[in-house]
């Protein structure tokens, strides 16, 4: 499956072949979880991220990018159709990002204004889910990358995702376990 924007030239190529590589072994082996739509989307996300445009896409009236997870939800309250459904999958992937690689950065938040958990982790992952919920509702049949049904097992499965996520950096951060041979050939 190719992902829309994810042929990208040189050193990047070697980046989408390493975090395929993490989650595959991640999720497949680690883990024993076999949705491999799942899996590439989620590669795909690591890759998309490591560009800071692609993380502060959603912009506000004002023109300047949403950094806030409470400023995405009120701008995807502005937008109707399909324009929505992405804001809606963005916010789901922006949680998911920072609740699976970062949680101790969404830990150090503090209570979050205008939400209802105290906890900023859990408030995370709760926009997440209902982020993902609320765009797989939304149908767009061209949508090759995020079909529906993909959103809606993301929703269902954030916590796992996320602890997966957990995992993928776990892998980097400390390399392959033991005897376990290379993750990338």
């Amino acid at each position: 499956m190719q992902f829309e924007g994810a042929s990208v030239p040189g050193d990047n190529r070697v980046l989408e072949r390493y975090f395929a590589g993490l989650s595959e072994y991640t999720f497949f082996t680690v883990l024993g979880i076999a949705d491999t739509q799942l899996v590439q989307y989620i590669s795909h996300l690591l890759v998309r991220f490591t560009k800071t445009d692609a993380m502060m896409r959603i912009r506000k009236l004002n023109g300047l990018p949403a950094t806030e997870v409470v400023a995405m939800v009120a701008e995807a309250q502005h937008r109707i159709g399909l324009a929505r459904r992405e804001v809606h999958r963005h916010i789901g992937d922006f949680t998911l990002f920072w609740t699976g690689l970062y949680p101790e950065s969404i830990r150090a938040l503090g209570p979050i204004e205008g939400v209802s958990a105290r906890d900023p982790f859990v408030s995370y992952c709760q926009q997440g889910k209902l982020a993902y919920e609320i765009a797989s509702e939304i149908e767009d049949e061209e949508d090759q990358e995020a079909p529906s049904d993909l959103l809606h097992r993301l929703s269902a499965q954030f916590d796992l995702c996320a602890y997966g996520l957990r995992e993928v950096r776990r892998q980097w951060e400390e390399g392959p376990a033991e005897g376990s041979g290379p993750i990338l050939l």
